[in-house]
């Protein structure tokens, strides 16, 4: 059996810290009344909904077939993701696997626990993003974004053996 790099270990580390913050904050945004707005810092405020769909609320769910559909299409990528990391050699994709793998991870327990995701991160303020979301959806969207530049990077040459 193959050995975890460096970076598969860092990847590892990055999704548990984030899966426990998800899950704290998502319990602290329980105490919040639902749908009521709460103001923090200039374009931020903090309001809670449940979702029943994925990432900032697409493709709503109505039944419990299709809900533990995503709680078993979110374990599935954790679980590839993670063996991918494995052999993660570089900082920026071992990031954006540890990213993906948590956002997919606290999601899938959310939808395991309660039937929808808990979302409060609140920016509609701002005028162009009118979604209302958590941690794991912003680990899932930047975690993406870093797997995407990474592949944009150029490969170095192998140096000879010789040289």
């Amino acid at each position: 059996m193959r050995r975890v790099t460096r970076h598969g270990w860092m990847a590892y580390g990055l999704a548990a810290v984030l899966v426990v913050l998800d899950q704290l904050t998502k319990l602290w945004a329980l105490t919040l009344p639902e749908h009521v707005p709460h103001a923090v810092a200039g374009p931020l405020q903090f309001t809670r909904i449940w979702n029943n769909g994925v990432s900032f609320g697409l493709f709503q769910a109505g039944s419990d077939v299709v809900r533990w559909g995503f709680v078993a299409f979110s374990i599935a990528v954790a679980i590839l993701l993670a063996l991918w990391a494995r052999s993660a050699g570089r900082l920026l994709p071992a990031a954006g696997l540890g990213l993906v793998m948590s956002g997919a991870t606290g999601n899938a327990i959310d939808r395991a626990r309660f039937g929808a995701v808990v979302d409060f991160i609140d920016v509609s303020r701002i005028g162009v993003f009118p979604w209302i979301f958590n941690i794991a959806d912003a680990g899932i969207t930047v975690g993406v974004i870093l797997l995407l530049v990474d592949s944009l990077r150029k490969e170095q040459p192998a140096r000879s053996a010789s040289a």
